[in-house]
């Protein structure tokens, strides 16, 4: 009578080496953090860099951002974010920037933001973002180094 290991250890020799030595492919997270298929939980992200603070957008002006919706307060955010959307595109996806700069990913927080040198980062929270704040040019070279490869963890 043949045990369950017999079985399973027959099964494993009649595989070929390759298979039992490759790693299985595993997804890496999305490029764009988003809720819903929405990005920045539905905030402008020109709003940030040209009013300096968080505008909830609205679905009639959205725009598709590497595979995510980006919801803008109007026509004109939109026409802008449109014509250049690296200028106003979250950094790091729209993932925590401080979460980043660990080797991590995180969700993100609209009102917990920061605009520094014409980029927009984003943090998990108003306390997360006082951390990244305290060295935010050290964080953001260490955000840089860590991008995109956060995404593969």
């Amino acid at each position: 009578m043949l045990t369950r290991r017999d079985i399973l250890t027959a099964t494993l020799l009649s595989l070929p080496a390759a298979t039992l030595l490759s790693r299985p492919a595993m997804a890496g997270k999305p490029p764009v953090f988003a809720s819903g298929g929405v990005a920045i939980n539905g905030y402008d992200p020109v709003a940030y860099l040209t009013m300096s603070k968080p505008v909830k957008g609205d679905a009639a002006f959205a725009s598709d951002w590497v595979g995510a919706s980006l919801l803008f307060a109007n026509a004109e955010n939109k026409t802008i974010f449109d014509a250049d959307p690296d200028k106003y595109a979250p950094k790091y996806g729209g993932y925590c920037a401080y979460a980043v700069s660990k080797g991590a990913t995180a969700p993100t927080d609209p009102t917990a933001w920061t605009v520094h040198e014409g980029r927009l980062y984003l943090n998990f929270s108003v306390d997360v973002r006082g951390i990244w704040r305290q060295d935010l040019t050290g964080n953001i070279a260490r955000a840089d180094t860590n991008w995109p490869g956060v995404l593969e963890a």
